[in-house]
Parts: C-alpha cells; structure tokens; sequence
C-alpha cells in the first residue's frame, strides 16, 4: 500500500530503547503523512485503541499492545529565510537528534543545548523536551497534526499548544492529534545558555573561552555520555522522572531540612526539585530487582539489564515513587508514556 506498510501481530522489542518484549496487534509504519485518513479508515484500525510511536525513547509498554501503533516514518526539511529568521518545516519522522546537528551545520543557534536526545521531531513538542536550561518550545512557531476529533489536518500556533514543563496540549489531550510537521523558527545568533549542570566548566575543560554554539553542543555530549547510559548498550528512555515542582512553603521546608539538596527557586514562587538527588538519598540509586534496575550513572535512568518485562520496570518505577514519597513528602511523577 502506497504510503505505509501494515504488520500484524508485530514485535515492539526494536521499537522501544528499554528493549521490552511486546508485541502490537497491528503495526503501520507511515511514510506519507497524507495517507493518514485512508489508514484510520480502515475497520481494523479505527475500532481499536492507537498509539502513535516514533523511536520509543519516551515509552514504556507494560504489556502487548491489543490495537494498531502508528509508527511515523516521514521525511523532509524545508527552509524559508525570512530576514534574520529561518523557518524550518520538519517531518515528524525525522531524528531529533540528526535535525539538530543539521541545524548547527547550517549555522542556526538555538537548539545546541538539546543536542543528543534521542527520538523524533514529531515527539519533541509532545513532551516539550528540555535539557541544560533549554525548552523546544522556545523555538516552535507551530505544530502541523491530525486532528482524530475533528478528522482533519490542523496547524496549532505555539500559544495554542499551551506548552509547559515536560507537557503540553498533545499531552493533556492524548489519544486526539497525530503530529505530523513541526515547524521551528531559528536565528543565526542567539543568546547562548550556559549557566546550567557544568557547561561553563566543560567549555573550560575544552579550552573555548569564546564559545559558539557548536562548541556548546560539544559541551553538552560530553556531558551527556558521561552522565547517562547509552541505549545501544543498556536498554533506558533516558530521564524516566520528571524533576518535581512543589509549593514554596515545602521546597523552603525540605531545603531547610536537607541543605544539600538541589533545588532551583521559580519566578511563580514555586520551587523545582531534582529528581535524581531525592531518588539517590532515598537510597535507590544503582538498586536493581532482577533484570529492572535504576542506573548507577544517573539515579533518574530506569534500565532494563537483559530481560526484564515492562511490568517489572514499571513494578521498580513504583517503588522509588513511593519510597521518595515517604522519605520527603514529594510525589514524583514519570517522564515517559507508560502503556
């Protein structure tokens, strides 16, 4: 079929960078983003749940999956010069990770600081990632998707896309849209972000006393190779929990209490806590349950050491929500969709 390929019954293991073993009723990969609506017309497809897969970075699939996962495998990037912006149309199926190093070789800023994240473009939005004192958001002027609701193409301007701290409209409304463009607008210079988890002293460790922003996209992967495991060798989604945002009458209380603890004070008065320094003081940095475990690199990395079940990982994922919950009255809350 013209624009995408159907699989049924289809393993998921190459499909999700923990490496669970599941499997779809139904699999289309979709090449063409205008064959959408002739592939959810078919009965198979529209009477049964979707999930819309790009790399499977952001997923955790506890048990197989009874409807279709629709896999996007587009491609394309076109450029408009508007003046001193460029506006940059992406296919959702292009690799994040691959646009922002094209965008550097172009001489674009902006995006150095999220460079080595892996997934698709067409995810980016969803979660709004974020690294290094950097959000997406910042950078979308807007989001082409299928609206399921409405059965139509719609463009989401950025206010529309009511984006906030590792969320957004796609999130809050899942099950409606499928991503299928976004559309970045991007300056040749930029104010560059580096006051954020060690970039300045990694740029001194370079020997860069005038940084651009590739060198801060050095930075940032030598930071992030040393601190987080590789999917290639250890199943991961990366951060598997968010940093918690927490009242200030608490974030106060629980810094007072525990002087070390990272925190960072907000503009709206509310205070944002690491994750990874509450998960290891409560002990459950390196743990491991069978083959589920939580790295010892980085205490926010759930892992999957061989062949552990999603229903295992999500088992640990838990207990370290529960036993943070008790030891310091914060409930953590996960990064990745958890099927």
């Amino acid at each position: 079929m013209g624009g995408y390929t159907l699989i049924e019954n289809a393993p998921l293991v190459t499909r999700n960078t923990l490496r669970v073993a599941a499997h779809a009723r139904l699999l289309a990969e979709v090449r063409d983003a205008a064959k959408l609506p002739e592939l959810l017309d078919f009965p198979a497809v529209r009477n049964g749940p979707l999930l819309v897969l790009g790399e499977g970075s952001n997923l955790l699939l506890t048990k197989d999956f009874d409807g279709t996962v629709i896999a996007m495998a587009t491609r394309g990037v076109q450029v408009e010069q508007d003046g001193e912006v460029a506006r940059i149309a992406v296919a959702a199926g292009e690799r994040w990770d691959d646009f922002v190093r094209w965008t550097l070789g172009q001489g674009f800023a902006g995006l150095e600081n999220l460079i080595l994240i892996p997934g698709t473009v067409g995810a980016a939005p969803i979660q709004n990632i974020g690294a290094y004192g950097t959000e997406v958001a910042e950078f979308i002027e807007s989001v082409e998707a299928w609206d399921l609701d409405e059965r139509r193409v719609v463009s989401l301007d950025n206010a529309s896309c009511a984006f906030a701290y590792r969320n957004s409209l796609f999130k809050r409304e899942p099950g409606r849209y499928i991503v299928t463009a976004v559309r970045f607008a991007l300056r040749r210079a930029h104010a560059l972000r580096l006051d954020y988890a060690g970039i300045r002293e990694e740029l001194a460790r370079m020997g860069v006393d005038k940084p651009a922003p590739f060198h801060v996209a050095e930075a940032v992967v030598h930071l992030r190779t040393r601190k987080l495991p590789d999917p290639a060798v250890i199943g991961n989604a990366g951060s598997f929990f968010k940093n918690p945002v927490v009242e200030a009458a608490l974030g106060e209380s629980l810094k007072h209490e525990h002087s070390e603890l990272v925190a960072w004070p907000g503009s709206d008065g509310r205070w944002k806590l690491s994750a990874a320094w509450l998960i290891e003081a409560a002990g459950f940095k390196g743990c491991r349950d069978g083959d589920a475990g939580i790295s010892n690199r980085h205490a926010l990395v759930l892992v999957n050491h061989g062949h552990a079940s999603g229903a295992e990982l999500w088992t640990l994922a838990q207990k370290v929500i529960a036993g943070v919950e008790a030891t310091f009255g914060v409930r953590l809350e996960p990064e990745p969709v958890v099927v």
